[in-house]
């Protein structure tokens, strides 16, 4: 089953490099995971979110407020 990465952000230079990240990160790590970009404010004030960008690994919120590495998503998408 593949794995959801949701990239919550208003499209801001931090969220864009995330989005990016993750894209790199699901390439290098082989797994097979779908990366969703989230720029709706109302869609966002669902997820209860203060800062951003979020990266969301099946609906779960894992790094908050910074730009999440390629290193670090790959480690997430493997867990």
């Amino acid at each position: 089953m593949s794995k959801v990465i949701k990239v919550l952000g208003p499209g801001c230079p931090k969220c864009k490099t995330t989005y990016t990240n993750a894209l790199e990160a699901v390439k290098q790590s082989g797994v097979a995971a779908e990366v969703i970009k989230v720029e709706d404010i109302m869609e966002m004030m669902s997820y209860n979110i203060l800062t951003t960008p979020v990266l969301m690994v099946d609906e779960v919120a894992k790094i908050k407020g910074r730009i999440a590495q390629i290193d670090e998503i790959v480690q997430l998408l493997k867990e």
